[in-house]
């Protein structure tokens, strides 16, 4: 691999496969994906602007529906969806087509409006995909994401490593390293987005146990896809041993266990003329005391010295 790339942490063309395999079913699984693109819709609808043409990077089907059923729809007007699965991306509802994040086709300045609810976080190189992101849009067009940060799962993750640990003394890695704690409005910024906001979202779903997380997890093609993980199939009893580790200490007094999930939200726009700019530090006219209209003090005399 050259010195140049961004270490490839995520196995890309298995996300492929499970999300096609998934496809028949993922849409009964998407409810932190319909979460994450209800609060995206919320953001579009509180800009004070109509688009003209907007593109829904992944999530699965069912949403450009949700979408022109919306106040959201209402004020865009052309919307297509893509995903990387062709699978899913054949049973869209509207203008589909299927596409790598990591490689997008798009046309410089050609787009109004980007959403991308839940998708990528799995891509190798997310300042590079910010980037093209940003160049796809047209002066003044607004982009909206949301990720699965690192905090998600975080009960399995400690789980699964004191399980295999007990039986094998050691561990692997065996959950995927996600967003992190990483600032994504400063990588928003460093992409060339103008006034980046960010926020999180904090989810607890309750499960019977943890076998039905994991058959969550299947079902939304969100299990581990680390390249560099290992090739040897875990053993029954590492999982039947997780699942006691994980009722020991994260269930509820009614039996049922706990899994967090932690959802980042983020926003930008691309760079216009007329957009709002912030003022050079030292070139203000008016001193804030007389903006508010009180008498200036200074320290020392506050002190009474």
């Amino acid at each position: 691999m050259s010195p140049d790339l961004p270490p490839l942490l995520f196995d890309r063309g298995l996300l492929r496969q499970r999300r096609n395999r998934a496809a028949r079913s993922i849409q009964s699984y998407n409810f932190l994906v319909q979460r994450a693109f209800d609060d995206i819709c919320d953001r579009v609808e509180g800009v004070m602007r109509d688009f003209d043409h907007a593109v829904i990077l992944g999530g699965g089907p069912g949403l450009q529906t949700e979408f022109r059923q919306r106040h959201a729809g209402s004020k865009t007007g052309w919307v297509a969806q893509s995903d990387l699965a062709p699978a899913i991306a054949a049973r869209l509802d509207g203008p589909a087509v299927a596409l790598d994040e990591e490689r997008l086709p798009f046309a410089d300045a050609s787009l109004d409006l980007i959403l991308a609810p839940l998708g990528l976080h799995w891509t190798n190189d997310l300042p590079g995909v910010l980037v093209q992101l940003r160049r796809s849009l047209k002066p003044d067009g607004f982009f909206a994401a949301a990720l699965l940060g690192g905090n998600s799962l975080t009960e399995l993750r400690q789980c699964l490593v004191t399980a295999e640990t007990e039986l094998s003394g050691g561990a692997h890695a065996r959950v995927s390293p996600l967003a992190g704690t990483f600032d994504i409005a400063a990588l928003l910024q460093r992409a060339g987005f103008t006034m980046p906001v960010a926020d999180i979202d904090r989810v607890t779903v309750r499960y019977d146990n943890a076998f039905a997380l994991m058959a969550d997890l299947r079902g939304m093609a969100e299990t581990s896809l680390l390249a560099d993980r290992s090739r040897g199939p875990a053993t029954r009893a590492l999982f039947v041993r997780m699942a006691e580790i994980y009722a020991e200490r994260f269930s509820d007094p009614d039996g049922r266990i706990r899994a967090s999930f932690e959802i980042v939200h983020a926003a930008g726009w691309a760079p216009h003329p007329d957009q709002p700019k912030a003022k050079r530090p030292g070139s203000a006219t008016v001193r804030l005391a007389d903006a508010l209209g009180v008498t200036e003090t200074s320290a020392g005399e506050k002190a009474g010295r």
